[in-house]
């Protein structure tokens, strides 16, 4: 699956001053709303909190700092298929390294892994054994940050981890790993299942499982996985309807105002990081958030990146029902054998997998369930992501 002289071009993130001059001038000029007083968090994002993260990022926050840091790591651009592809290809000094494939979700981006990235591709550096060393290659991916625009509708997990395979093959991989997160999560193991004679393991975490409909598959499930799946089902799912719905519509207002982008993707942050009763910069440092948000907001991404909740939707039965069966296998047919690509599932405090139904999908080999750490994992504990990774890819090879 090598393409023959493969068109791959180096890249530079290089934002014009007046894309940031653009952004400072929205931000002292916000058009801030009411609130009702006494509700905190329950209702949206409190005026007082965004006010004052906004204001940092128009006066203290140094986007140029965060692009050359972005810029140490070597970047590149390619065509597949006509869809622009942003990658970051950071390889390892040990020639034997494993090449593994690091996919995010929303509303993350490639850098949500670069704290991750130094221990991977040079665990000799940090006092790990230079065995579980990998070759990283960490994309955007189709519709996020510098993969734009997207080549057209359909977009959704199946064409995306297609379109990924042909990217590690045109890199001259012919056996790697893959990880993924939360929409990575969906993207890799379809990976697994179209390349299953190239990729040697499938690690995720963030994975989402749900039932079938199956005779007796709520039978037996452990107090934990109950309470996974009553956390799933009163889970405010306000922001997937939309973008699953009409993910078009509400990029307007993300697209026009850098504090409607700031406080959709906050509030995120705040729901699905560790501890739950915090606020998001006590496990993300609050610089690395707006770096998140300015990417967004830069590459002018509300709508595409959007589009992934609504071509999987599509492809899938996910987010179509109403209330608390807003989720539905992808598929998944309870008689068909699951994939045959190894399995990694890591779960943070947060992360609602149901055990027997991610077994009925995915042939998981690996379980580790986490006492610390939140959604956004490679950047709340990195550690953790790293050390489950390296366990799991040593046996695999």
């Amino acid at each position: 699956m090598t393409d023959p002289a493969p068109d791959i071009r180096p890249f530079t993130i290089a934002i014009p001053q007046p894309q940031l001059d653009d952004l400072a001038a929205r931000l002292a000029n916000i058009r801030w709303p009411t609130e009702l007083p006494g509700v905190g968090w329950d209702r949206g994002v409190p005026v007082d909190y965004l006010r004052d993260l906004a204001g940092h990022w128009r006066t203290s926050y140094d986007w140029r700092a965060q692009e050359a840091r972005l810029n140490e790591f070597p970047q590149f651009m390619t065509n597949v298929d006509d869809q622009k592809i942003h990658f970051l290809h950071v390889r390892s000094p040990e020639p034997a390294a494993t090449p593994l494939i690091l996919l995010h979700g929303w509303p993350g981006c490639f850098a949500d892994f670069l704290d991750v990235i130094g221990p991977l591709t040079d665990p000799r550096r940090y006092g790990a054994d230079p065995a579980d060393a990998f070759h990283l290659v960490i994309p955007s991916l189709p519709g996020f940050g510098f993969s734009t625009p997207l080549a057209g509708p359909g977009m959704g997990p199946t064409r995306m981890a297609g379109l990924l395979t042909r990217l590690m093959g045109r890199l001259g991989y012919h056996r790697y790993g893959v990880h993924g997160y939360d929409t990575g999560s969906f993207v890799g193991p379809e990976m697994g299942r179209q390349d299953a004679g190239r990729v040697v393991g499938v690690h995720v975490n963030g994975l989402l499982t749900f039932p079938v409909g199956a005779d007796g598959e709520f039978d037996g499930l452990t107090e934990a996985d109950q309470r996974r799946w009553q956390a799933m089902q009163d889970f405010n799912d306000g922001y997937l309807q939309c973008n699953t719905k009409r993910p078009q519509t509400v990029a307007y207002g993300l697209h026009d105002s850098p504090v409607g982008q700031l406080a959709w993707i906050v509030e995120k942050f705040k729901e699905l990081t560790d501890p739950a009763d915090g606020l998001p910069e006590q496990s993300v440092d609050r610089d690395r958030i707006l770096t998140d948000v300015s990417l967004y907001w830069f590459t002018g991404t509300a709508a595409s990146s959007a589009q992934i909740y609504y071509e999987t939707a599509a492809e899938t039965d996910w987010g179509q029902a109403d209330g608390a069966d807003w989720g539905q296998a992808d598929g998944a047919d309870p008689g068909q054998p699951a994939p045959r690509v190894p399995t990694g599932v890591l779960l943070s405090t947060h992360d609602v997998t149901v055990r027997p139904w991610a077994e009925r999908d995915h042939d998981v080999v690996r379980w580790t369930e986490l006492d610390r750490g939140g959604h956004f994992l490679a950047m709340e504990a990195p550690d953790l992501l790293v050390g489950d990774l390296r366990e799991f890819f040593r046996h695999r090879l």
